[in-house]
């Protein structure tokens, strides 16, 4: 059966320094930070979620900083997002490369495997990102912060991920998840669903002798497809374990409901619904500058914030942009 997906919803990645990674996505891409709460899995480690205005499904990046956590260096290959890749207005990159450059690592002119233009760089965990030029972006950005509207991030683009075989891959994505191969080039499939522009794509690369990737910092943790409600959700994963792929229970995630599994290649991807959003327990206005913390956690808030390093906010102002350890 055929569900239906709405687009991307967010990427998450793991990474090193939670200040490096503020100061890079809050500050130098202009990303508001929506979100400030911890990882419900590890409540020691933030949780970053960057985005849009509200934090609308589709511009979400997501990041938990493991600094000091014992969590080694990943290695990208197979089996994993190798890179993820934002939409900029078509004749945004020169004010990007000028923006970016001594704030990022290895900036440098590319064009993908369907001959878009872009800038790709890497942050100082070794994620690899990419600005990707485009005009056909009508998502509304994030204005609010140091990047004003005719340059701003419109969200994500696409994830590019590898496999060593695309077949099963592709069988699953389009065959329940909803996606239709868009375009094909040596060694990649560009596939869609919910829509043919920006925040709708994901590439499959692929590569019989890539050797596979192991997790770790540095690298991107899972990918999540937006849909629209708890019921169709609950579909999709009826429909995965009746072809015997290994799913999560729903998963409260607060701000979305969530389930896990990985696809055939290896790569972890979450089904989110787009419900409830971000100002569930703040107003948009605020977004980004608290430390909120899922109800079962709140007993424990004093712990919890004298455990996490103090951090400062790009483009939140000082008297509410810090949470200090104690």
């Amino acid at each position: 059966m055929v569900h239906p997906i709405l687009g991307l919803h967010h990427v998450t990645a793991t990474v090193d320094d939670a200040q490096a990674d503020l100061d890079v996505c809050a500050g130098a891409l202009a990303l508001r930070l929506v979100k400030k709460t911890v990882n419900f899995d590890n409540r020691s480690v933030y949780h970053f979620y960057y985005g849009n205005e509200r934090g609308t499904p589709g511009t979400i990046w997501t990041t938990f900083p493991y600094r000091d956590k014992g969590v080694r260096v990943g290695r990208n290959g197979a089996g994993q997002i190798l890179r993820t890749s934002f939409s900029v207005p078509a004749t945004s990159l020169p004010f990007w490369r000028q923006r970016l450059t001594g704030q990022v690592k290895d900036l440098r002119s590319s064009a993908s495997a369907f001959d878009e233009d872009a800038l790709q760089f890497t942050d100082p965990s070794g994620l690899h990102f990419e600005l990707v030029a485009s005009g056909r972006d009508a998502r509304t950005p994030w204005a609010g912060g140091a990047v004003g509207g005719d340059d701003a991030i419109r969200g994500i683009h696409r994830v590019s991920l590898l496999v060593q075989d695309p077949d099963k891959t592709l069988a699953l994505m389009t065959e329940v998840l909803g996606f239709k191969v868009v375009h094909e080039a040596p060694g990649a499939y560009r596939v869609a669903a919910g829509g043919d522009t920006a925040g709708h794509f994901v590439d499959v690369l692929h590569d019989r002798n890539a050797t596979p990737a192991s997790n770790g910092l540095g690298t991107v943790h899972h990918v999540a497809f937006a849909i629209a409600t708890a019921d169709e959700q609950l579909h999709v994963r009826e429909d995965l374990v009746r072809q015997f792929v290994h799913v999560t229970p729903v998963m409260d995630r607060c701000y979305f409901q969530s389930i896990y599994f990985r696809e055939p290649g290896g790569v972890l991807f979450e089904v989110a619904t787009v419900s409830p959003g971000f100002t569930i327990d703040e107003p948009v206005a605020d977004l980004g500058r608290g430390l909120k913390l899922p109800p079962w956690e709140e007993p424990n808030r004093a712990a919890i914030e004298s455990a996490l390093p103090a951090v400062s906010v790009p483009g939140i102002p000082a008297s509410a942009r810090t949470v200090d350890a104690r």
